[in-house]
């Protein structure tokens, strides 16, 4: 007990949220990996199976991210952590032990790999969302981006340095190198409490109370006990009867669409086929060598480290449906303007394309990439949050995956600037979603959002619009 009283609130948000650099930096590492892979292996002109290779971590991300949903709201939301730390380290190893052209061997320790993976982003958000006081939510839940940012920079670096290598123990050394972050997140979260909301909802109050103790203000601690305790006596009424069927029910369909929603787009909208294969964007647009590139991913992380910290910086000061609406129509232009250029010039530079690919990098890394997971971890009731949680993460994980798989068979049957056309247009309609069916949660409790967020089904059937005027910005 005094071990646990003497972890400071610092210690507990840092580690809390450092499963983002797990997934970050595999998310990243096959970006400079990959030119490595394809000459040693003799891949370039098989786009199916370097989609394979490179979504692989996806497919399984989507499994993971809905097992971590439903065995976190029994287990818990650390010890699920700590067996995804153990899970990625062992896939990572497997990775780097892949035999000599053996493709499938590596599609399925990604595969393996990406159980971890999903995990990781649907038990981060709701863990943080949990600790975390409301006015310190969207900052606090942030810090799961800086993270996975950080870590895709790292890989990028890694990459860079280990770029001399011959290409044989190239792209191995990059894979298996992502099991370091994942033993230091498994010794850190060792000494992590449990969610207090979860302990609250498992009948363990006095657990709560410690933890609560020591991330709240005195003051603070017995009001948000109370309403925990208030919220999790009505629902565990019905909790027993929770299944994946319950989050589409009248009570919950609004809430779980909106969640779900938000981050399907965020995939959908293309940015794994910039972190995926700047490389080979880079290659197409220009025709240098693939690994002649790595410095461009490298620009890439640093952008994506920057936004997260101007986010830091902003999260708690604007809605969090404004900063979706700007970043969103920014980035729609970014893609669509490179394709609408090059039909109306003659010999463009080369160069505009990944000059554009920039700025939609630039404000996606402070509005969609962050805030889809602000919204993931709060917007959910704690009845289904665990389940909804992981179905919002698996959504998410379909989408990096179709966007891993098809974008180089995509550019093999059309001009970048049209595959990217089509990513721009699915950003303008993840605003029209988030304008029209995503509420406004900056700023209020968990609770809060719960009680006066979820809509009757009379709403659902005839009165929609007002639901949507009473829980907007």
């Amino acid at each position: 007990m005094e071990n646990e009283r003497k972890i400071s609130s610092k210690f507990i948000y840092f580690f809390g949220s450092f499963g983002g650099i797990l997934f970050g930096y595999d998310i990243g590492v096959m970006t400079g990996a990959l030119p490595f892979l394809q000459t040693d292996w003799n891949l370039q002109d098989s786009a199916g199976v370097i989609g394979w290779i490179t979504s692989g971590v996806m497919f399984g991300a989507i499994f993971g991210g809905a097992l971590a949903g439903q065995l976190s709201d029994r287990l818990g939301r650390r010890k699920m952590i700590l067996i995804s730390a153990i899970i990625f380290a062992v896939g990572s190893i497997l990775c780097g032990m892949a035999p000599d052209g053996g493709t499938v061997f590596l599609v399925v320790s990604r595969i393996f790999l990406g159980l971890a993976v999903g995990a990781a982003s649907a038990l981060v958000p709701a863990y943080m969302s949990e600790l975390s006081p409301a006015h310190l939510r969207g900052r606090l839940s942030g810090l799961n981006q800086t993270m996975i940012v950080s870590g895709m920079l790292i890989s990028y670096v890694v990459d860079f340095l280990l770029k001399d290598l011959p290409d044989t123990w190239a792209w191995r050394v990059m894979l298996a190198m992502a099991a370091i972050p994942a033993v230091i997140l498994f010794l850190g979260v060792l000494r992590l409490p449990e969610s207090p909301r979860f302990l609250i909802n498992q009948g363990k109050e006095s657990e709560a109370l410690r933890v609560l103790g020591y991330i709240r203000k005195p003051e603070e601690v017995a009001h948000e006990l109370e309403l925990i305790r208030e919220t999790a006596c009505l629902e565990s009424k019905v909790s027993k009867d929770t299944s994946l069927s319950t989050l589409f029910d009248g009570k919950y369909r609004y809430l779980v669409i909106a969640g779900v929603g938000v981050a399907a787009f965020q995939q959908f909208q293309g940015a794994n086929a910039i972190f995926y294969y700047i490389p080979l964007i880079v290659e197409t647009a220009t025709g240098s060598a693939a690994s002649s590139a790595l410095m461009w991913p490298i620009v890439q992380g640093i952008i994506l480290v920057l936004g997260s910290l101007i986010f830091l910086a902003i999260a708690d000061k604007f809605n969090r449906r404004t900063l979706l609406t700007v970043g969103g129509t920014v980035m729609g232009l970014s893609f669509l303007l490179p394709a609408i250029l090059n039909s109306l010039l003659n010999n463009p530079n080369p160069m505009m394309i990944v000059v554009f690919l920039s700025i939609y990098v630039a404000f996606y890394s402070f509005t969609w990439a962050p805030l889809t997971w602000v919204i993931v971890g709060e917007i959910f009731p704690l009845v289904i949050r665990g389940r909804a949680s992981g179905v919002a993460s698996s959504f998410n994980w379909i989408g990096s995956f179709t966007v891993g798989l098809l974008f180089p068979i995509m550019t093999a049957s059309m001009p970048q600037e049209m595959v990217f056309a089509i990513f721009g247009i699915i950003c303008i309609l993840g605003v029209f979603f988030v304008r029209t069916r995503v509420p406004e949660t900056k700023g209020r409790t968990l609770e809060d959002i719960e009680t006066n967020s979820i809509p009757t089904q009379k709403a659902y059937n005839g009165d929609y619009g007002k639901v949507i005027n009473r829980v907007s910005e």
